[in-house]
């Protein structure tokens, strides 16, 4: 009986955002402005990437607010953003070899196992 009432305290406690998720939030809200700019500008072609780029960035923003507000179709968009870029920076750097490609694909990377924590699910909602 005792255990019970712990276990209903400890899942009391489980709720409100982590900082982590904040800041990851932040990150990838700021990254989806830049990127939808640069794709309006026409830095990634006239064509079909403009307009794949330009539906990604719609996606990653909708994924960000809806994780602000602690919903797990927020967090599963957003959860694929990570996984993407991090597989997209770190595909660019094997063909480039450019430093900086791999370490963003190494913070995607790391925001992605962030997000997959226990600790993370059990606040959404």
């Amino acid at each position: 009986m005792s255990e019970t009432n712990e276990v209903k305290k400890l899942e009391a406690k489980a709720r409100g955002m982590l900082p982590g998720v904040a800041g990851i939030c932040l990150f990838m809200l700021v990254l989806t402005m830049v990127n939808a700019f640069a794709a309006l500008k026409g830095r990634f072609g006239a064509g079909g990437g403009k307009y794949g780029v330009l539906g990604l960035c719609t996606l990653l923003a909708a994924g960000v607010f809806g994780l602000l507000r602690l919903r797990r179709w927020g967090w599963a968009l957003v959860l694929g953003g990570c996984l993407t870029l991090s597989l997209g920076n770190l595909f660019v750097f094997e063909k480039t070899h450019a430093g900086p490609f791999l370490l963003q694909g190494l913070f995607a990377l790391v925001f992605f196992l962030y997000l997959v924590r226990t600790e993370v699910r059990d606040r959404l909602r």
